[in-house]
């Protein structure tokens, strides 16, 4: 039997326009699998194939609404059941991330809970790329394998060959990041220091670090409201900058994103495809994380190592 005949990769329905990638730069179909929905909006995954001695892995990236995040735990539960030898959830992005701690009181850890869901469920392993915060990778006691997006960017940004190159962090969080990409592209660096109040409302932001006559990369992980990222985009300008580009890996980009994208100084925006859109600014480039997802596949199911061709 070939290897093709023995690992099988499934797709969440939120995720079919990303998994068809991923197989076609895999060499193989997607497995058959259906949904049955209830008029009270109930829904009942099924594997429309065998799955009994084979590894499995499913396609589904957690974004809202949450219908999502249980679709894949009813299909890792469905695989388990129907006597799958392995089970990997492939989750390009992984939600509630953000809560990955009690920064106050009275409030959930989000993120553990729902590695929690996962491993009741009966996941074997997770393949995940640019957690919120690396250490939600210890909130599960299954292996993860956490891809990095700069395998995508730096080859991109190396291309275009911009001079005076400086790589700014939108916020202290994101400072090893930064780094991470200024090293590999040979470039200074530059952190903005923001306050916030309340999630999603930036209440005022500094720069540390010297940008005036830099061509300014804004690197990030995530862009939900675009708030914080176009008023560093801003600010930057503002203080001397020749220009400003940024990248996201998820674009979440929720309520007034696009808009506050289209009307800052951001000269080009760089995201993946994680999460589906349809109607994007003018300056947004996507880079598919297909292939990239395809080859760790690839390699988890031959046993290789993952991490032999990051770039972090």
């Amino acid at each position: 039997m070939s290897n093709n005949q023995q690992i099988k990769i499934f797709t969440g329905t939120a995720s079919r326009y990303l998994s068809e990638k991923i197989v076609a730069h895999f060499g193989t179909d997607l497995g058959d699998s259906s949904v049955t929905f209830f008029s009270d909006g109930e829904f009942e995954p099924r594997f429309d194939i065998s799955v009994r001695g084979k590894d499995v892995y499913i396609v589904q990236s957690t974004f809202q609404p949450s219908d999502n995040l249980m679709e894949l735990l009813l299909m890792v539960d469905a695989a388990k059941r129907a006597s799958a030898r392995q089970v990997t959830a492939v989750i390009p992005y992984y939600g509630f991330a953000r809560q990955d701690r009690k920064d106050k009181s009275r409030v959930s850890i989000g993120a553990k809970l729902i590695a929690n869901l996962l491993t009741a469920a009966g996941v074997d392993r997770v393949v995940t790329m640019d957690l919120h915060a690396g250490q939600i990778q210890g909130f599960f006691d299954v292996p993860v394998d956490h891809l990095y997006a700069s395998t995508i960017f730096v080859p991109y940004l190396r291309g275009l060959q911009i001079p005076d190159l400086l790589i700014a962090a939108p916020d202290m969080g994101g400072t090893k990041r930064a780094k991470s990409y200024a090293k590999f592209l040979n470039a200074d660096i530059a952190i903005c220091h923001k306050t916030r109040t309340k999630a999603n409302i930036v209440d005022s932001m500094e720069i540390i670090g010297d940008v005036s006559g830099k061509n300014v990369i804004i690197v990030d992980d995530m862009i939900d409201t675009a708030g914080t990222i176009t008023m560093a985009a801003n600010l930057v300008m503002e203080r001397g900058a020749k220009s400003v580009r940024a990248l996201s890996t998820h674009a979440v980009c929720s309520g007034p994103a696009w808009e506050r994208i289209e009307n800052s100084a951001i000269q080009e925006l760089l995201i993946t495809d994680t999460i589906p859109h349809e109607n994007v600014s003018s300056k947004v480039t996507v880079l598919s994380c297909a292939p990239f997802f395809a080859d760790s596949i690839k390699k988890i199911f031959t046993n290789e190592s993952v991490s032999s061709n990051f770039i972090v």
